[in-house]
């Protein structure tokens, strides 16, 4: 078999069971982190959203504290970190301190969307920004980080923050985020776990785009759902369930993860089958180990990707350890 050659790492949303709460929903990621570890993954990344009951990432780098605390050496980062939401300053000073208590760990993923609905972005906020502010919300950021680069507030500095070496990363769904990140040299992830449309013209503007300035080489992560278990009848039985969750989005309804069923064409009309299958499974896979291999060369054949960022939301913990158990044992 061809050998797959990518790092693979872990998209945590930290999802709240239908009769789960939050604090079981943080328990499990624990736990996923901890075998993660074990079995070799790159990266544990923590997405911000907010306003949504089945989702208990909201405060992004308090839990990637909790991650790092409970682990030993797999890098832990936000995938991403919504900067429209916050001050540069603060997320300096939040990710300042998360290196300097987990040194070499820690990775800071931002994206320039908010992530939720225009009544939270005012909760946020009270201001709105444009869309446009962020290259300068970005270079006001990394100028905490480094001052050398000019752009920070006169006469302010991050401490913790200030000199720290902290990865960033530029995320995005669209040409917009992938040729900013070319031009500032800096690693790009696309999220093609949610909106694959986009995902290869995004990446030829990334790498025709790209200066040696922070890297020598583009660097290209991309999201993929993937769910592993023993058969593919299994696996699609698995994947009902974020199957109902894209279902609820779709059609503007919250809600928590909901178990498997056995008939979801009962569930969804045939124009939302086709919208919700082709945006979960155009850049990603599910069934059994061999059927998930052939799926995920394919993509990297396509792509040229770097490494994968797995989103697996399993209903059951024990079935979702299984499942990226198994993504690690067929990526090596």
């Amino acid at each position: 078999m061809e050998n797959l050659k990518a790092d693979l790492s872990i998209l945590d949303l930290v999802p709240v069971l239908e009769d789960g709460t939050p604090a079981e929903a943080f328990r499990n990621m624990v736990d996923l982190a901890q075998h993660a570890e074990q079995w070799g993954y790159h990266r544990y990344w923590l997405a911000e959203h907010h306003n949504l009951p089945g989702t208990a990432s909201s405060a992004t780098s308090v839990i990637i504290g909790h991650v790092a605390a409970h682990t030993h050496s797999i890098r832990v980062g936000s995938g991403g970190v919504m900067l429209p939401n916050h001050a540069p300053l603060a997320i300096a000073e939040q990710f300042g301190t998360l290196e300097s208590l987990f040194p070499g760990r820690i990775d800071l993923g931002i994206g320039r969307a908010s992530g939720t609905d225009q009544s939270t972005i005012r909760a946020f906020r009270r201001n709105l920004h444009n869309d446009n502010d962020f290259p300068e919300q970005l270079l006001e950021l990394r100028s905490y980080l480094n001052p050398g680069l000019g752009g920070s507030l006169p006469g302010v500095r991050a401490v913790p923050g200030e000199g720290l070496n902290i990865p960033i990363w530029l995320l995005g769904s669209s040409g917009f985020s992938a040729q900013l990140a070319g031009q500032l040299g800096l690693p790009f992830a696309f999220a093609s776990q949610f909106a694959p449309d986009n995902l290869l013209p995004a990446l030829e503007l990334y790498r025709r785009h790209f200066q040696p300035v922070s890297l020598d080489k583009p660097q290209v992560m991309i999201g993929v759902n993937v769910i592993v278990a023993e058969t593919d009848e299994e696996a699609n039985w698995l994947a009902t369930s974020q199957e109902q969750q894209f279902l609820s989005i779709l059609r503007g309804e919250g809600g928590k993860l909901k178990p498997p069923v056995d008939h979801i064409d009962r569930l969804w009309s045939a124009e939302e089958k086709a919208i919700i299958r082709s945006k979960m499974l155009r850049y990603g896979a599910r069934g059994s180990a061999d059927t998930v291999r052939n799926k995920l060369s394919a993509i990297l054949k396509e792509t040229g990707a770097d490494e994968l960022i797995v989103a697996a939301p399993v209903y059951d913990h024990q079935a979702r350890l299984r499942s990226y158990e198994l993504l690690a044992e067929t990526m090596n």
